[in-house]
């Protein structure tokens, strides 16, 4: 009986000894890895600090030849700079070998790290296995010379028409309208004054005529008229979609904000003036109409060029405070082509510029 017991207890002992011995060479090679991946970011800490460190010495270089600073206090601050670096690259490292230290001493199967300029986590053994890094930060710019800005403008639409004046316009004021969308960047001129910026970008653009007294329009032999309607309109639009490329330059006076390590112009709460122009695209046109045949309501669609013009371009313009301005454009290319009377469309609106 005591043979039997102490065979026994031999064979556990022995299966425990093999399954802890298996559990270490599967976990080591882990160990292995996630260790490595900690010195190959201690390798990118050095890397990280000496590029952030050309790019303080090029921004200090900038404001020398800017007359800004003089050389001697360029000397101080590049020598203030490769120190600061320098004990950068010196104090993350050691907070990265001190964590790895902790975590090997305490055998924990997950390795977490943060700093200021990356976050990564590792796991060894069960679960998911690797490293993780994100959050790595870049230098800030001393100087930012172009930003973006969301355009939305929204107003009144309506033709120029060659022998009539406006108030004998075939559309109505009231319906006939025009919205534009965009996406704008805006680049200042001159290194040393935001007075003066150009501003560029992509929209939309959709134009919108509510045609007056039953009218529509018609396509005959590649001419575009307005014709009576057989029934009674109680609505009939017409609209053409643009895709442009807009260009205005923009004066007004803004605010320097100057701290060490950036500049920075602030238009907030400054008037501006925009003038410049478009061109581009019509890239669809729609006519709907709305009337009722023999009692019922009728909605017709009709999809096609309706020979308007494929390229279009004209001027705008507009003036305001803040990100508000009253706005106006006009199309020096004519709505339609092969016309007898010239038509131009004209917008007039408000327009709002966001950062």
């Amino acid at each position: 009986m005591h043979t039997i017991i102490k065979h026994v207890t031999v064979l556990i002992l022995l299966c425990c000894g093999l399954q802890l011995y298996a559990q270490d060479t599967i976990k080591n090679p882990e160990k292995d890895k996630a260790i490595h991946s900690l010195e190959s970011l201690k390798e990118s800490i050095r890397a990280e600090e000496r590029d952030a460190l050309r790019i303080e010495v090029k921004t200090v270089n900038e404001r020398v030849l800017h007359k800004e600073i003089s050389y001697k206090e360029a000397e101080h601050l590049k020598e203030a700079a490769a120190i600061k670096r320098a004990l950068n690259i010196e104090n993350r490292i050691r907070i990265t070998e001190n964590r790895m230290e902790y975590f090997e001493r305490n055998k924990t199967d997950t390795i977490s790290f943060e700093d200021s300029k990356n976050m990564f986590s590792v796991t060894i053994g069960a679960g998911e296995k690797g490293l993780k890094i994100k959050g790595k930060s870049k230098p800030i710019k001393y100087d930012i010379r172009t930003g973006n800005q969301f355009l939305f403008a929204i107003g009144l639409n309506n033709a120029i028409i060659e022998g009539q004046d406006f108030s004998d316009s075939p559309y109505k004021v009231g319906g006939s309208g025009f919205v534009e969308l965009g996406w704008l960047w805006n680049t200042r001129l001159f290194k040393h004054t935001n007075f003066a910026r150009i501003k560029y970008g992509l929209s939309l653009q959709w134009n919108k005529y509510e045609i007056k007294d039953n009218n529509y329009f018609e396509d005959n032999d590649k001419v575009t008229t307005l014709e009576d309607f057989s029934y009674n309109l109680k609505k009939a639009k017409f609209r053409t979609t643009s895709l442009v490329i807009p260009v205005h330059f923009e004066f007004g006076p803004s605010q320097k904000i100057e701290k060490k390590d950036r500049i920075r112009y602030i238009n907030n709460d400054t008037f501006k003036i925009g003038l410049g122009g478009f061109a581009g695209a019509n890239i669809g046109t729609i006519q709907k109409l709305k009337y009722e045949e023999n009692g019922d309501a009728i909605k017709h669609k009709t999809k096609r060029d309706f020979n308007t013009n494929t390229f279009i371009y004209g001027l705008s313009g507009y003036i305001g405070y803040d990100d508000f301005s009253v706005y106006i454009k006009y199309n020096l290319s004519e709505t339609f082509k092969n016309q007898e009377v010239k038509q131009n469309n004209i917008s007039l609106g408000l327009r709002l510029d966001l950062d």
